[in-house]
């Protein structure tokens, strides 16, 4: 909006051309998106303590998670208004990008509002029901993945690129396609999901994947950086940039209110949301195994919870009792088991992400 008013004004006022750099606006978003986070978290936060919206701690969690019981949660929404404002204030609305990683990620914001509203007024612990959950998910992500295919303009946007080899490219079918962007874009969601379980552990990471993949927007909607790095060129996605930077500066001001001791939790409409977005956003630039790797730390806490599940299902049929692989699972809550503080388990986690968004990062020149 303001993206469209500044470029009106840039034809009688040379100074405003500078709104033309998608680096600026990007720049302007995170700001715009900080600021949102700043002025309306306090406020929300009061509302959802008035109106009880408390977090449900589980019985077989973590003892030290008990005081946490009646946290308000549902704080992922201020995150959601934060990236949609900015985004709409500073983006490009002409370009289908935008509209695509927006409703995307209100989309499964929509489902994670569902879940956790059926959690906090109807005190029904599990939300929606697993199935209903992945239903509407795929809805979503099908609907996006088969939106993506029908309006590819270049082979090279339904091509999977292999990080660290140059010409190590597999064209995918219309079912290919469809099929590895559902699973992207379906299984970061649940993955960051997976990972917000304790304060401030999901946020940062996904501030700095999402910081990372607006990298990757900016060089792979330039031809010039594009070919020299040997990135696929995607027309328009260097408009992501201004996406990625809105979620990150929300992240960020999210994280505020969310670092130890949390005063508000996110939820599945924030976790659902942002890891969705992610997925989508890696889709359109061309790099899911970079998204894989980068957010390594979402995929092994997925794996712990798939791991432990399906161990403990295959001892207790062979041998009449379950077995565990880990303490407790998701990951984070093994290592609180062995004796880390919760700080500890956070922050280490968060250094692990930064190494691992690094070595996403060295895709671009290793090649």
């Amino acid at each position: 909006m303001l993206f469209e008013l500044t470029k009106w004004l840039a034809t009688d006022v040379h100074g405003f051309h500078v709104f033309n750099y998608i680096t600026f606006r990007a720049v302007l978003a995170t700001l715009t998106a900080l600021a949102i986070s700043f002025m309306v978290g306090p406020a929300m936060i009061r509302k959802l303590t008035e109106y009880k919206v408390g977090q449900a701690v589980r019985d077989d969690g973590p003892q030290t998670h008990l005081v946490k019981a009646g946290t308000p949660t549902m704080g992922g929404a201020l995150i959601l208004v934060a990236i949609s404002v900015s985004t709409l204030l500073w983006g490009n609305l002409h370009n289908r990008f935008i509209w695509v990683v927006l409703i995307t990620t209100l989309g499964f914001g929509a489902v994670g509002w569902v879940d956790d509203y059926r959690k906090v007024v109807y005190k029904n612990p599990k939300g929606l029901s697993a199935k209903e959950k992945y239903f509407w998910q795929s809805v979503v992500g099908l609907g996006v993945a088969a939106f993506l295919y029908a309006t590819a303009t270049t082979p090279v946007e339904t091509t999977l690129i292999v990080p660290f080899f140059k010409h190590l490219v597999f064209p995918l079918s219309a079912a290919g396609f469809i099929a590895l962007t559902y699973l992207v874009v379906v299984g970061s969601s649940n993955a960051v999901n997976l990972t917000d379980g304790l304060d401030g552990l999901a946020t940062l990471p996904t501030v700095m994947v999402g910081s990372a993949l607006a990298i990757f927007s900016y060089v792979a909607g330039h031809a010039v950086f594009s070919k020299y790095l040997g990135i696929p060129y995607v027309a328009g996605a260097s408009e992501l940039m201004v996406f990625c930077a809105a979620m990150a500066g929300a992240g960020l001001g999210f994280l505020w209110f969310n670092a130890y001791p949390a005063e508000v939790f996110m939820g599945d409409v924030g976790a659902l949301a942002l890891g969705a977005a992610l997925g989508v956003v890696a889709v359109i630039v061309r790099q899911e195994i970079v998204l894989f790797i980068m957010g390594g730390v979402f995929v092994i806490e997925t794996f712990s919870v798939a791991a432990q599940v399906l161990y403990f299902k295959y001892t207790k049929k062979m041998t009449g009792t379950g077995k565990r692989i880990f303490l407790m699972a998701p990951l984070h809550h093994h290592y609180e088991q062995k004796g880390w503080k919760e700080t500890q388990v956070v922050v280490r986690f968060w250094i692990i992400t930064m190494m691992l968004v690094l070595v996403g990062l060295s895709t671009l020149k290793l090649r």
